[in-house]
């Protein structure tokens, strides 16, 4: 049996398709607190901070169950890393983000991997029938950010990439922005999204919309690729 002891300590960071994902699940969901080195994140999903743990490569580190007084209890994790939160700084990430976030600096092969951990953070995806067409089948890909900086930077890089535009909105009495892309366009991201069967994501949101594709006769590629095997 080997030694036991502390995890060496990162030298670098390399980014990679897992890292990217982190880094757009730390950019919703996230917090880079004001030490200098600790970076957290809160979800409901436990699933998905284990997920987040494996990507950013510490799945030594525990899940806690934070307490408060006027909202239910909810899990998060707390790592401390002075090398990772130095890039994050470096990549445009911050303490107190939430309102003066503005571009990131993510290499052009991993944006949607990073779009992809946004969306599982705090984006949505819903579907309905729409009552004033028969058997019109409606769905919905959103992301949302307080930071009117961020929501334009993101819907810039779709624009550019993809073609697509989207809708912004902003719910009544709140400073939260809603990106939002319907149908056509929404499925022209998804594809890009989930490329391939073995992505990283949250499982539940991607269940939720391969269920709504079905419906409408669409597939997201990784079904596709399955369903040829």
């Amino acid at each position: 049996m080997g030694k036991r002891g502390p995890k060496p300590r990162r030298k670098e960071v390399k980014w990679s398709s897992e890292l990217a994902y982190a880094i757009g699940l730390i950019t919703t969901d996230g917090n880079l607190s004001t030490s200098g080195r600790h970076i957290s994140l809160t979800s409901k999903d436990v699933p998905q901070l284990k997920t987040f743990l494996k990507c950013i490569g510490r799945p030594d580190i525990r899940i806690a169950v934070k307490k408060g007084s006027y909202r239910p209890s909810i899990t998060h994790v707390q790592i401390g890393d002075v090398v990772l939160y130095d890039f994050l700084l470096s990549i445009g990430l911050m303490p107190n983000k939430t309102k003066r976030l503005g571009a990131l600096a993510i290499p052009e092969k991993y944006l949607f991997d990073f779009l992809r951990g946004h969306h599982d953070g705090d984006g949505s995806f819903y579907s309905y029938y729409d009552p004033r067409w028969r058997s019109s089948f409606m769905f919905y890909l959103t992301f949302i950010s307080a930071s009117p900086a961020h929501v334009y930077w993101i819907r810039e890089i779709l624009e550019c990439k993809l073609g697509v535009r989207g809708h912004i909105a902003t719910a009544k009495n709140s400073c939260v922005m809603q990106l939002k892309y319907a149908k056509r366009e929404a499925l022209l991201i998804l594809e890009k999204l989930y490329p391939r069967p073995d992505v990283v994501c949250l499982a539940r949101k991607r269940l939720k919309i391969e269920r709504a594709l079905r419906i409408v006769g669409k597939s997201l590629p990784a079904i596709r690729k399955r369903l040829t095997k």
